[in-house]
């Protein structure tokens, strides 16, 4: 019988797999919700207080309308960011499913800020919470992508099994790295962590619902499709 032949010693390792990136945990998450959250609410409500400011100073008397017209216009904005970030993000919402008027309101209210105009095409009457919040989300991921302006078509697709929520951003249209990477379930390599953890949320919102997220880049078209497992009953 003859020995099996031995490996030569100069025989290169086997190479070691690739690590898995480390899972983002809860707290992580949360804290950059967190941070995300205030720094959405820090300006309108740091104009409210300028506004105010203007308001009580005698000097400034002269300029008490414009003090007003900026309390307003902030006043409204942070309203607008509250009622859409509760849906958006919130959840413990008690409802099951949202009327898509309620939902046109919200992204309405989000997008009188925002230089992308908003071209909303659901026609369903009512959409169950994991694609209503995708939708929201995915809505304002698609306006971040037309920083110069454009167009954010929004639009919900039903077949007998699914329903997809389809968003195309239309104009000057790129996904910065960090939306990308958030949409793929990736750590941020770079960029700003806002930007990255509303992406990375979505993300996992549609991977616990069963769902899948797919995008698609092509010139001056950013196109995100989210579909979703119909609810039985």
């Amino acid at each position: 019988m003859t020995d099996p032949i031995a490996p030569s010693a100069d025989a290169s390792p086997a190479p070691e797999p690739p690590a898995l990136p480390a899972e983002v945990t809860a707290n992580e998450l949360a804290s950059h919700l967190a941070a995300r959250l205030c720094h959405d609410f820090i300006s309108p409500a740091g104009a409210i207080v300028s506004g105010l400011d203007l308001l009580e100073d005698p000097s400034a008397q002269d300029m008490r309308e414009e003090a007003m017209g900026m309390i307003a216009a902030s006043a409204n904005k942070l309203v607008a960011l509250i009622k859409y970030d509760r849906i958006a993000f919130g959840g413990s919402a008690a409802a099951e499913v949202f009327d898509t008027r309620e939902l046109l309101a919200l992204s309405q209210g989000v997008f009188a800020d925002m230089r992308a105009k908003l071209d909303w095409q659901v026609t369903q009457p009512g959409l169950d919470k994991p694609p209503a919040r995708a939708l929201l989300n995915l809505c304002q991921i698609g306006a971040g992508a037309l920083p110069a302006g454009g167009m954010v078509r929004a639009e919900a697709v039903e077949s007998d099994s699914e329903i997809t929520i389809v968003i195309e951003a239309s104009g000057r249209a790129r996904l910065r790295q960090e939306v990308i990477d958030g949409l793929e379930g990736r750590r941020l390599s770079e960029g700003r962590t806002g930007h990255w953890v509303q992406a990375y949320y979505l993300r996992k919102l549609i991977d616990d619902a069963g769902g899948v997220l797919e995008t698609q880049s092509e010139e001056a078209l950013v196109t995100l499709r989210a579909r979703f497992p119909k609810l039985l009953g």
